[in-house]
């Protein structure tokens, strides 16, 4: 099967069989061709077999066994990251009404630990996007979000203080957000920063990096958010299924965000 020219290959091969397991073309649990028969169709090596093997994983179409193969993993809803989701979902599923304060949106030289991270050029373009994140009214967190011009350009007139980047580029533009990676770390915040979230600079405050990226390993947004730590925990679930190795530790299957609606009211009441 011959490759069009101009695109990665590997993207192509991924996006090929997607598209056959999307279509019914493989059952679940079924095993996909191999690795050698994969590269003889497409006429490409192992390695880049491999790097689209590893995209269908990342984005759970498909499940791998040491020295067996690939085979066709059972689809639920779209999680991506164990499970995507925006910051008006996360406020609805903890009773609280979402709302956000856009306070900077314009195009800027890329910072560098950003290029890497959204694998552009050190001399690239990027547009930044600030946004308060609000729990009835509450400060809840402030996020910093850095997109290639291109996605960035496809939310210009929309209202960012009610729609959600999620939405947006779905809805609109059939572009979904599909997997991310997550790096959770602590800080002192920064003046800025403190200074949306209603409190003292140097507070210790939890950050949550995201990269996220949609069809085809597309980087979409790398986004840092500063949570309130009085206002914010994570919790983490773990569960092992029939197809994971029993010698591999435990995977992760949930991992959400958790608000105490009342820490506001209790700060209220110390003052």
């Amino acid at each position: 099967m011959e490759l069009e020219s101009g695109r990665p290959r590997h993207e192509q091969i991924s996006d090929y069989l997607r598209e056959q397991i999307e279509t019914g073309q493989y059952d679940v649990d079924e095993q996909l061709p191999s690795e050698k028969q994969l590269g003889t169709t497409f006429d490409v090596s192992r390695v880049t077999v491999r790097r689209a093997l590893q995209t269908l994983e990342h984005e759970d179409y498909i499940y791998r066994r040491q020295g067996l193969g690939s085979f066709v993993k059972e689809r639920h809803e779209t999680q991506g990251l164990v499970r995507l989701t925006d910051f008006a979902q996360d406020m609805a599923q903890a009773g609280l009404e979402a709302s956000s304060r856009v306070t900077h949106f314009d195009p800027e030289r890329v910072p560098g630990y950003v290029a890497s991270r959204l694998d552009q050029e050190l001399d690239a373009r990027v547009v930044r996007l600030d946004r308060l994140r609000l729990g009835d009214e509450e400060p809840i967190a402030f996020d910093r979000t850095w997109m290639p011009p291109f996605y960035a350009s496809l939310l210009e007139g929309h209202d960012l203080e009610h729609e959600t980047i999620y939405n947006i580029l779905e809805q609109d533009y059939d572009i979904p957000v599909i997997r991310g990676h997550y790096r959770i770390t602590a800080t002192n915040a920064p003046d800025d920063v403190a200074n949306h979230l209603g409190i003292s600079a140097g507070t210790a405050v939890l950050v949550i990096e995201r990269t996220s990226c949609s069809r085809g390993d597309k980087y979409v947004y790398f986004q840092r958010r500063y949570y309130r730590s009085d206002r914010v925990a994570y919790e983490l679930e773990l569960e092992r299924t029939d197809h994971d190795d029993p010698h591999s530790g435990m995977p992760l299957r949930d991992f959400e965000p958790v608000f105490d609606a009342d820490a506001a009211e209790r700060s209220d009441d110390t003052r």
